[in-house]
């Protein structure tokens, strides 16, 4: 068999592995790696090249950079001020959710922007009585849609910009993704504001989320004498914890204005029964302990079995906490990489490195906390199928792939044979990771181009706009995926409002994107 032919094997076997969902997609991309290995198709330098790819870096100091933003209480602060200025209109609520998302978006990706503002559409929601999934499904949706502002958008953009520059001679610009996906962005918006309602059914959510931006006045009433507003600051906050049945805190003495054990937390009040203990007390199962601490240590603290925690902490601080140095700090080191990203000083891996240092050197984001914010399953899905793009291009399947797809359409000219590579690439993202389908198309694209002695640069920014598409399953992308509890959405419900946004996404890819990057 030629080493095409088990490239195309592998690549096949790939695809059906992340269709199946049983194999976690790191996992399958490491195989993907081992098997390109194993049969001599790459060496081992070649093999595990993935990892140390500039894309990857990138890609990892930007999950820093976002937890940066999140972290610092900046991102809940924004979905706050949506309460604020979007009133009770369900329409006037979804244009600045989708808005307000995508630029999010192509700052801190659409995962990292989806997950912050969640907790915060749900309460909205749930304030003016619409399905929650009238506004989590245009969530999700917008945060693609904003993917394609910027390079930093998405993983897909920082991957296809690497492809241009080696296949061109340039890669993509920081805001050259913006031509395309500014039309796009206000088509999205449009198509959801006036045809969301008779799209999006309405369902019941399966989780919930507590609203707890009155969370200091709730204290205040609960506990008259511990402070109100000032338990809630910007580096230190408040928590209650239910001592449980079995608890070794059970018959210890305890007392108002105690330290802990740790000398991190300080206990302000106990309440039992309803009823604020004023006095020393020999603890009970059912008390319930208001302690004040650092937000760090109070995460750190409280996952001590012995007590039931009623409100997480980082809930509490995201969302009825004030902004800090810290997210003014976060907000600094954001626009330092956005200027160093679209000016070029730096390659991108670099800037994205000093930018991810910055946040843990000015202490805005913690080393467990960094490390904690890596995807690591991200990382290992782009580092373990680049090999596989390099094995397609090497073994001369893209080459093959590319003469048979112009044999077909090729007669048409090129923009028919973009449409064929768009088509194919929509139908994969709709199955497997948006990034993996990137990584499997985008060589043969560059052979096409190569072939048909056009520009590589239509191919790939059409490529770019097609993997954002991602809408009709919630199980093309993380973000459709972390709608679904919440808003109580099925399988089969996101492809009514997806159509039209994968149909208005494909005719952008074919008939606008050849306008700007010419052929």
């Amino acid at each position: 068999m030629s080493q095409s032919a088990v490239t195309i094997v592998i690549l096949v076997v790939a695809v059906l592995a992340f269709v199946s969902g049983r194999i976690p997609t790191g996992l399958v991309a490491i195989g993907v790696s081992v098997a390109l290995l194993a049969t001599g198709i790459l060496d081992l330098p070649q093999a595990f090249a993935g990892f140390s790819d500039p894309a990857v870096i990138l890609i990892a100091s930007l999950f820093v950079v976002s937890e940066g933003l999140d972290s610092s209480g900046l991102t809940a602060w924004t979905g706050r001020q949506l309460v604020l200025r979007g009133g009770g209109e369900a329409r006037k609520l979804t244009l600045l959710i989708m808005v307000v998302v995508a630029v999010l978006s192509a700052l801190i990706s659409v995962n990292g922007a989806v997950a912050a503002l969640l907790p915060v559409v749900v309460v909205i929601a749930s304030r003016i009585s619409v399905s929650p999934g009238r506004l989590l499904l245009p969530l999700a949706f917008g945060a693609h849609a904003g993917s394609l502002l910027t390079l930093t958008g998405s993983p897909v953009n920082v991957l296809l910009s690497e492809y241009a520059a080696t296949s061109a001679g340039r890669p993509f610009g920081f805001f050259e993704f913006a031509l395309i996906g500014l039309p796009l962005l206000i088509g999205s918006v449009l198509i959801t504001v006036l045809l969301g309602k008779r799209l999006i059914p309405r369902r019941e959510p399966l989780t919930m989320t507590k609203d707890l931006s009155e969370h200091a006045r709730t204290l205040l009433r609960d506990y008259p004498g511990a402070g109100g507003d000032a338990l809630l600051g910007a580096d230190a906050g408040v928590a209650e914890v239910l001592i449980p049945p079995r608890s070794g805190l059970v018959g210890a003495r305890a007392f108002p204005g105690m330290v802990t054990d740790s000398g991190d937390l300080v206990l302000l009040a106990v309440r039992r029964g309803g009823e604020a203990v004023e006095v020393e007390t020999i603890l009970e199962a059912g008390d319930i302990l208001l302690l004040e601490g650092r937000w760090e240590h109070l995460d750190a603290k409280l996952a001590d079995p012995n007590v039931l925690v009623v409100d997480q902490p980082d809930d509490i601080r995201r969302q009825a906490a004030p902004l800090g140095w810290r997210a003014w700090t976060a907000l600094g080191i954001l626009v330092a990489m956005v200027v160093l990203l679209a000016t070029g000083v730096f390659p991108p891996a670099i800037t994205g490195l000093l930018a991810a240092a910055a946040m843990v050197l000015t202490r805005v984001v913690s080393v467990e906390r960094a490390h904690r914010s890596i995807s690591w399953t991200t990382l290992l899905l782009v580092a373990g199928m680049i090999p596989l793009s390099t094995a397609i291009t090497q073994t001369g399947t893209a080459a093959s792939i590319a003469g048979g797809l112009i044999g077909l359409v090729g007669g048409a000219g090129p923009t028919a044979v973009l449409a064929a590579l768009c088509v194919v690439a929509a139908v994969f993202g709709q199955l497997i990771s948006n990034t993996a389908t990137a990584l499997i198309i985008a060589p043969i694209a560059v052979s096409v181009a190569a072939t048909m002695h056009v520009s590589p640069l239509p191919f790939l920014m059409a490529m770019a706009v097609v993997c954002a598409a991602a809408f009709l399953t919630p199980v093309a992308t993380p973000a459709n995926f972390m709608v679904m509890g919440p808003s109580g959405l099925r399988f089969t419900d996101y492809w009514r409002l997806g159509l039209p946004l994968l149909l208005l996404f494909l005719i952008v890819a074919v008939g606008l994107v050849p306008v700007i990057w010419r052929f």
